[in-house]
């Protein structure tokens, strides 16, 4: 059995999946996986951590930057902390 290491984790060919970062683009797109763009499902849900995704300042009101995501007959919005 021959086992290969990829950066501190072990490898072998008993695994399914492995859970990998594209870290540099290359010249084509890979078909299923660059190829198209998803947006992130679930938006930031600390106050400075909103700020910081508009470019707001203290005095602004982050609750109305709240990225809200639709569940058909409502849109749902998470409860923000500090």
């Amino acid at each position: 059995r021959k086992r290969k290491s990829v950066r501190g984790c072990v490898v072998g060919p008993d695994l399914a999946t492995l859970s990998l970062v594209l870290l540099k683009k290359g010249a084509e797109e890979i078909p299923g996986l660059t190829d198209d763009s998803k947006p992130r499902r679930l938006g930031p849900k600390r106050a400075s951590n909103i700020r910081k995704l508009f470019a707001l300042e203290k005095k602004d009101d982050v609750r109305n930057f709240v990225v809200r995501r639709d569940t058909g007959k409502k849109k749902k919005a998470p409860k923000i902390q500090r």
